[in-house]
């Protein structure tokens, strides 16, 4: 009997509700209507307490990319802990697991990214990344590098040093941030490009306005630059062509180095296992990973560091000094099991093929939502994609906060059994990457649906 059948769906609603603080709760709301308890997960579907069952849209979070609840995941995760549950990884020990996968994510990774630092997900692999950049330009006697770029409306985390990293205003209010070392230049955001620039135009400027906030700060003092492959909390914004390869190329002029933020983009969402050589023609310095790394299996990121950057940090850092950062669940032999596992599993079925295969597919439905009156953008590439709401499609002007516009298309669409993700005006697709054909018709054909029932809805309450 699992833990679960001991107590009844009210119960679990009330527990929840007194006690669990859930990321993003919107007190305004929470207090008086709770959480919707999910017990159940197969295949691309979930389903809660009161047996109602759903598509799931948005594949937990953006990580479980291989579907739920796959029996050899359970299996392999079973094994390893009655094998070995879980032992120190300080110093000269280390477990099996967490060897061979970090021998595999080398060969996995795009050029000279042969070196694994381990956390327990998306917001510590940033943060390790920060730090490791800070130190090695330290044992370099380049005392100086500190500030980090990041870019507005990026999503790097939540621990205090990534929260400093992202650039979404909107998570920052009453929160303090880390003054002074963190500096924001513009998204790259194709639908909202100033007036009369086309995307040649627009990269242009988007790059030299990152070269002058690096003269503006002094060349001597900026580390590094961070960016997502493809934007995901903050729009699903996919940057103009070339952009990444020639902000990489200022990154090199000025003795920076480049930080991919592939936590999302990693592990088959654009049908490849690393997305910036394979997509964007990038070789980072350091890519940070976590999601579909075991997809959601099991929490688990890692910080890749290239041999540049590892040749420099495993020297002692002075006589009897040692790399003196670490957590109690670096290289979790659980997790790691489950990682490996994932990855078999993804290679074996040829998931990033399927990805690249029926991804330009989906993707192509949802844009079909363009033609609809609330719709102004959509956006993005294979299984991850953005759909903006607006309020006048001419001005590109957004609905006000208070309207909800995300939110009502996301009930609707839960009313109709499909999960979709509402932020502010924008509604975020990320499905398994083990979706049918058909499931991705029923995801489009809901929101489609939901969309026309909710610009109706907007139009007689005379907010359209």
């Amino acid at each position: 009997m699992s833990m679960q059948t001991e107590f009844d769906a009210k119960q679990l609603w009330q527990m929840d509700k007194d006690h669990f603080i859930h990321p993003y709760t919107d007190f305004s709301t929470f207090k008086s209507e709770g959480s919707q308890v999910i017990v159940n997960a197969e295949g691309a579907y979930v389903s809660d307490t009161d047996g109602n069952r759903f598509l799931d849209g948005i594949a937990g979070l953006w990580c479980v990319n291989i579907g739920h609840g796959r029996r050899e995941m359970a299996d392999a995760i079973s094994q390893q802990i009655m094998q070995m549950d879980y032992y120190n990884p300080f110093g000269h020990t280390t477990n099996a697991p967490a060897s061979i996968l970090s021998a595999k994510l080398a060969e996995l990774a795009p050029g000279d990214l042969n070196h694994v630092f381990y956390g327990c997900g998306g917001s510590v692999a940033n943060d390790t990344a920060i730090r490791l950049v800070h130190y090695y330009f330290n044992l370099l006697g380049k005392h100086s590098k500190k500030k980090i770029i990041s870019r507005v409306d990026g999503y790097h985390g939540s621990t205090y040093l990534a929260a400093s990293l992202t650039g979404i205003h909107a998570t920052k209010h009453s929160f303090d941030g880390i003054d002074g070392m963190i500096h924001h230049v513009s998204a790259a955001n194709m639908y909202r490009r100033p007036e009369g620039m086309d995307e040649e135009q627009y990269c242009d400027f988007l790059v030299a306005e990152f070269e002058n906030r690096i003269l503006q700060l002094g060349a001597d003092n900026v580390a590094a630059f961070i960016a997502e492959p493809i934007m995901g909390a903050g729009g699903v914004l996919v940057a103009p062509k070339d952009y990444h390869k020639r902000m990489y190329n200022v990154c090199k002029q000025y003795d920076m180095l480049y930080i991919a933020d592939e936590v999302v983009t990693a592990f088959g969402r654009l049908g490849h296992m690393f997305a910036s050589e394979a997509v964007f023609g990038v070789q980072p310095d350091i890519i940070c990973i976590a999601k579909g790394l075991t997809s959601g299996y099991q929490p688990l990121g890692a910080t890749l560091l290239s041999d540049r950057i590892y040749d420099v940090i495993s020297e002692p850092q002075c006589e009897g000094g040692v790399l003196s950062l670490g957590f109690t669940y670096s290289g979790h032999p659980v997790a790691c099991a489950a990682a490996l596992k994932n990855i078999e599993i993804m290679e074996r079925e040829g998931i990033c093929d399927q990805v690249k295969e029926l991804g330009p597919y989906f993707y192509e439905r949802a844009r079909s939502l363009q033609e609809l009156p609330i719709v102004g953008d959509v956006r993005g590439s294979h299984f991850m994609v953005g759909i903006e709401l607006v309020s006048d499609k001419n001005s590109k002007e957004g609905f006000d906060a208070a309207t909800g516009s995300a939110m009502r298309v996301f009930q609707r669409c839960l009313n109709r059994g499909v999960v979709v993700r509402p932020i502010g005006n924008l509604l975020v697709l990320s499905p398994p990457l083990t979706l049918s054909k058909e499931q991705c018709d029923e995801i489009i054909t809901t929101l489609r649906e939901s969309i026309k029932e909710v610009s109706a809805e907007l139009k007689v309450a005379g907010l359209l």
